[in-house]
């Protein structure tokens, strides 16, 4: 299952080298299906409105894993991938009022300027500015530092003392679940809901339509022991769709079929 989460706590900079206090370990993207691990370049500022923030947990997403296969071709070669991480921040630029050295946030996977048409309209990865860009147009959260552009709009405070691996979560995987499962599904209480995938979004999916009551839940795959988690987490019926017609069987079952259904990966959201 992808979002995989990753921590950079234990890593441990030579401090007795001056070379070494500029460069910190990441991910770099060399070409399709070759990424290493190595020394790379810290970040710095490079304007007003940036922050440096130090990485404390990152994850590796369903996207990181096609720009590894070559799906991605406007990558650059040599830029860090990721896009999700919970850090703290180290320095700010001249220009960023929200926050402060020592701030622990979380990073928005989407970068935005906050001003141009399609901001305002809060289409944010559209952008014109920036949109998409970690991992993807600059470097990304898989290594120990990350600059964030528009760092007053892009990060989000929250409370020390707080588990870092739930609040990794809350940077793409739980706010997709609830796009998915509640906003575009419309679930109500008593609807019958098909979900057709348990990876990480169809497990975010099921975590959050279960908040409105539905009546039945199906959980559709072939990866039986997705299947099984599914079942741990809520899901009251699985289908494993290489042994069986899914839909044969749910109508089987409903007779009317469902009422919602959701296929998490496209954020494709069918009302019945």
């Amino acid at each position: 299952m992808s979002n995989m989460i990753v921590s950079f706590k234990k890593i441990q900079p030579n401090r007795t080298s001056v070379k070494k206090k500029r460069t910190m370990k990441g991910l770099d993207y060399v070409e399709s299906s070759n990424i290493e691990y190595k020394a790379l370049p810290k970040p710095r500022i490079k304007n007003p409105t940036d922050a440096l923030v130090k990485i404390i947990k990152t994850a590796i997403s369903g996207r990181d894993s096609g720009i590894r296969d070559g799906v991605t071709p406007f990558l650059k070669s040599r830029t860090t991938s990721g896009y999700k991480g919970i850090g703290v921040v180290e320095e700010v630029g001249d220009d960023v009022d929200k926050f402060k050295k020592g701030d622990q946030v979380i990073i928005s996977n989407i970068t935005a300027c906050g001003s141009c048409v399609y901001c305002k309209m809060q289409m944010y990865e559209h952008c014109k500015d920036v949109g998409w860009i970690f991992g993807n147009h600059i470097n990304g959260t898989q290594a120990e530092y990350l600059r964030v552009p528009h760092a007053d709009n892009c990060l989000y405070e929250v409370p020390t003392g707080i588990d870092t691996e739930a609040l990794a979560l809350l940077n793409e995987i739980l706010p997709n679940g609830h796009e998915m499962g509640f906003i575009n599904g419309c679930v109500k209480p008593g609807d019958t809901i098909a979900i057709v995938g348990s990876g990480s979004n169809g497990m975010s999916v099921l975590l959050r339509v279960q908040s409105y009551f539905p009546l039945k839940i199906y959980m559709i795959d072939l990866d039986p022991k997705c299947l099984a988690l599914a079942k741990r987490l809520g899901a009251t019926h699985t289908i494993n769709s290489g042994e069986e017609d899914a839909v044969k069987k749910i109508l089987s079952e409903t007779g009317e079929g469902v009422d919602v259904a959701i296929l998490p990966i496209l954020v494709f959201v069918v009302l019945v």
